[in-house]
């Protein structure tokens, strides 16, 4: 019975991970799963110790094909090396946290040396935005999101995602080797059962940004969505994800004391990432993202 039951298991978690994308989403079940999808692996070893309890050579056998699948879609992921080189612009973006008390130490350490910072669940007038503001000659802020730019911002408005609330902007920056559009959001929660309010503002997301005809275009912020999440394919192509391209891991983000997810993002085109990071952040239930990029 142990053997037929770790084969079968076996099967069942291989064909997860192999085909995660093609299951219904059932009350907001699948994005949870496809949220959390390289935790599965963890079922490997917990399935071999029960192959190597029955003593079955089938069974071990059966175990090595969900590895072997795990190993495919994330393996890569975890062996890249940033390209490095020389880069031309330094992001960072973080869900500051809306009671955060400490959001003025937060973005003290994280915008050390960045070109542009974007912040999401600001309180207006807080620690957070007066630290920045004596930091950055040039900043944006509309209602709980704003860019921190040390180079001109030209264009600076609001931009909708269908929230019914301003949680979108949108700003040119002028640096010395040239323009780039940029997008700050933070998109709808999504929460188990509850993912359709989230889709239709990324599905909004999506259309603002392949509406834009801007050569380099950089987009910042919390999307709610994991990297494994099917509806990313909203945004990601066309965009390049800064993390998937230079960063080294998951670049697990959320939440802070034990990140299990990435909803926290640097999506970009007309650019090349060099290298891409997760930052812890006093006070926040988030870690920050940050990346270099070269024109």
């Amino acid at each position: 019975m142990l053997r037929r039951a770790v084969m079968v298991l076996a099967a069942v978690l291989a064909a997860v991970l192999a085909g995660h994308r093609l299951l219904p989403e059932l009350g907001g079940f699948t994005p949870v799963l496809e949220s959390v999808l390289p935790w599965i692996g963890l079922g490997v070893p917990l399935l071999l110790a029960a192959a190597l309890a029955s003593r079955s050579v089938p069974a071990i056998v059966a175990t090595l094909v969900p590895a072997v699948v795990w190993g495919v879609l994330f393996g890569p992921g975890l062996l890249r090396s940033p390209p490095g080189g020389p880069s031309d612009l330094s992001v960072a973006t973080l869900n500051v946290g809306v009671t955060n008390s400490l959001s003025g130490t937060a973005v003290r350490t994280l915008s050390e040396g960045r070109d542009l910072v974007a912040l999401q669940e600001l309180t207006p007038g807080g620690p957070a935005a007066k630290e920045l503001n004596n930091r950055y000659p040039h900043h944006y802020q509309v209602g709980t999101v704003g860019l921190w730019s040390r180079y001109p911002l030209e264009g600076a408005r609001k931009v909708d995602v269908g929230l019914g609330w301003a949680r979108a902007l949108r700003a040119i920056t002028r640096s010395p080797k040239g323009e780039v559009t940029v997008y700050v959001m933070h998109l709808a929660s999504a929460r188990p059962g509850e993912t359709e309010f989230r889709d239709e503002t990324l599905e909004a997301a999506g259309k603002l940004i392949a509406e834009d005809e801007s050569k380099r275009l950089l987009l910042l912020g919390d999307l709610n969505t994991a990297t494994t999440d099917r509806h990313r394919e909203d945004l990601v192509p066309p965009l390049t994800d800064a993390q998937q391209q230079a960063g080294q891991g998951f670049g697990f983000t959320w939440p802070a004391r034990f990140p299990i997810t990435r909803p926290d993002h640097i999506l970009y085109r007309g650019m090349t990432a060099t290298t891409a990071t997760v930052e812890e952040a006093a006070g926040s239930d988030h870690r920050a993202a940050a990346a270099t990029l070269r024109f």
